[in-house]
């Protein structure tokens, strides 16, 4: 077989790995026991280093977002919308989008490099020589923690979008507070906000995943952990853009 054949298959056995991991990790999440404190030790350190850069960054989006829409919208005469707007752009697409991007690269990275520079001490050899399953031990843990993290500060994020375009809007734009509530339930209800879940549950899912990976899967010494953490974010980026689309996709042709 050539080299440029293998390289080619790279990447496709390591999407086989990756999916067999995570297929492993819910069928012991879900039949076997593992470690419900270390799941909420992580997911506790998971939130203290996400939880400023989240709000920071949802502000950002959300506000710049809904400045620029309810410019269009003033020139429409559709002011009136602006909460049916913000709840779109908080509850369906940045919530769950900003809350796996920080995850991701938060603490994402604090997991790839945890288990990165276990790999390269051979502590997670020294486990399985002891007969104990890594993927029990620490993976499954830390994606309990992940998708925990990202159900509760997607929440947050939802929440603090309407409270935020509220002021933005009524404050410095003009629009009315009841023109603003009034026009949040055109827009945003409960199966929109079941879907904003969903995703923040399958982001949270991928993200733990594709750092656990690149954790276990390290090579090269510290060189290697440095690497495999920079790969880990980008590598989950990459693959939240073509799923969050099509959710998306899903979603508008059901509801």
């Amino acid at each position: 077989m050539s080299s440029a054949a293998v390289a080619a298959g790279k990447p496709v056995r390591a999407l086989g790995d990756v999916l067999a991991m995570a297929l492993d990790a819910l069928v012991i999440m879900f039949t076997r026991r593992f470690s419900w404190r270390e799941a909420v030790q992580q997911a506790w350190f998971i939130a203290r280093v996400s939880l400023v850069p989240t709000l920071l960054v949802m502000l950002g989006f959300t506000l710049l977002v809904i400045f620029e829409v309810n410019l269009l919208l003033k020139d429409l005469g559709a002011l009136d919308l602006a909460g049916g707007i913000a709840g779109i752009a908080s509850v369906q697409q940045i919530g769950p989008f900003v809350t796996v991007v920080v995850v991701a690269g938060a603490g994402g990275t604090a997991i790839c490099a945890d288990l990165a520079a276990r790999t390269i001490r051979e502590e997670i050899a020294a486990m399985q020589v002891l007969g104990i399953d890594p993927i029990q031990r620490l993976v499954v843990p830390r994606m309990v923690a992940a998708v925990l993290v990202s159900l509760v500060l997607n929440i947050l994020i939802c929440a603090g979008g309407l409270v935020g375009g509220f002021f933005f809007s009524v404050y410095l734009q003009d629009v009315t507070p009841g023109a603003y509530v009034a026009s949040i339930p055109l827009f945003t209800g409960i199966p929109e906000f079941a879907v904003s879940m969903f995703k923040a549950f399958v982001f949270g899912l991928i993200a733990a995943v594709i750092a656990c990976y690149r954790g276990l899967t390290v090579s090269g010494g510290s060189k290697g952990v440095g690497d495999a953490v920079n790969q880990a974010v980008v590598i989950t980026v990459a693959v939240l853009v073509p799923v969050s689309l099509s959710i998306s996709l899903v979603q508008f042709a059901v509801l």
